[in-house]
């Protein structure tokens, strides 16, 4: 029994642009918790709240940079560039994002 998929070229679709933009979405998500983050550390004067934001804003960059090189490669249709992105990937872009809500949650609670 042979796979019939084996032998064939890849989908030439918008794939890589979804991609991109999906990872794209994310780092914006970040950015803004981030943002967030930065403006209550720093108006209450919480050093850990203010060096959270500053974190993420560091991790949105690598989002993004992440996503872009990703959507380039997979835009270039070539064979081996797996289709899923790496579990590492999706794990750091999980403990990004909630490390985000979480910095977005402390800095609405915070106490002025």
């Amino acid at each position: 029994m042979t796979d019939a998929s084996a032998g064939q070229a890849r989908d030439p679709g918008l794939q890589g642009e979804r991609t991109a933009l999906s990872w794209t979405r994310t780092a914006l998500a970040v950015a803004v918790n981030a943002l967030l983050a930065l403006r209550s550390g720093w108006e209450s004067g919480q050093f850990a709240l203010t060096v959270v934001g500053v974190l993420l804003l560091l991790g949105a960059g690598a989002t993004v940079a992440y996503g872009s090189r990703r959507g380039r490669a997979l835009a270039g249709h070539t064979a081996d560039v797996p289709t899923a992105a790496p579990s590492g990937a999706i794990a750091w872009a999980t403990a990004i994002t909630l490390a985000a809500c979480g910095a977005g949650l402390a800095s609405v609670l915070i106490e002025r």
